[in-house]
């Protein structure tokens, strides 16, 4: 059963906020492990799983100036190179093209906000059966700041005509979490991996699509 962590009313919500990585699409594991290689080859830093996942859902162009990279041009290719070369582990989340259907069927407007760029965006194969559904696509370039900063949300909002009072983030990281709140959105925790809250402080939490519908409908 979903656990919603506040008392919802049904029918609140008219429109949707996806994240994209962990929470449409798994890269966690190709996106975790490729840094992980890059900034060993690169900086010659051992990074364990747990440090180099802190920076999932940072833009890419961000990480290795986070990181000590002096040249994060060159970091971000050769980090590009290695994504490539383990995306074989890439696929979508269990549920969620039919969820997403689902949610179009009943009428809701969706949408994305996500620190992809732009080409990392538009070349995602596991991506492009969602894009018919979606009415906003927010990337890194269409905004100054970046989440945390609730800037992405705001533009997706803006662009939709929407108001936050009738609209809710589903994401699954702690950066997902501030840029939703910093907007004045209500969060849902997509939690595919039964990790638990993890100091995240969602107002839902989901662990599948069901338990997500549960929560939407």
């Amino acid at each position: 059963m979903a656990q919603n962590l506040m008392i919802m009313e049904k029918g609140r919500f008219k429109n949707i906020i996806f994240d994209i990585d962990g929470t449409l699409i798994d890269t966690e594991r190709t996106g975790v492990e490729s840094l992980m290689v890059t900034a060993k080859e690169i900086l010659n830093l051992e990074m364990t799983y747990a440090d180099a996942y802190r920076s999932f859902g940072i833009p890419s162009e961000k990480v290795g100036p986070m990181l000590g990279a002096e040249d994060p041009a060159q970091f971000r290719k050769v980090w590009e190179q290695h994504f490539i070369e383990l995306s074989h582990y890439i696929m979508a989340f269990p549920g969620v093209e039919q969820m997403i259907q689902t949610l179009h069927r009943e009428g809701f407007r969706m949408g994305c906000v996500t620190s992809r760029n732009r080409f990392e965006f538009d070349h995602d194969i596991h991506l492009k059966p969602l894009l018919k559904y979606f009415d906003v696509e927010i990337c890194a370039e269409d905004t100054l700041k970046h989440k945390p900063d609730p800037e992405p949300a705001l533009e997706f909002l803006q662009r939709l005509g929407a108001t936050a009072e009738d609209t809710v983030f589903i994401g699954d990281t702690l950066h997902d979490y501030h840029c939703a709140n910093g907007a004045g959105l209500k969060f849902i925790l997509a939690d595919w991996r039964n990790r638990g809250l993890q100091g995240i402080p969602a107002d839902f939490r989901a662990c599948n699509a069901s338990q997500m519908l549960d929560i939407l409908l």
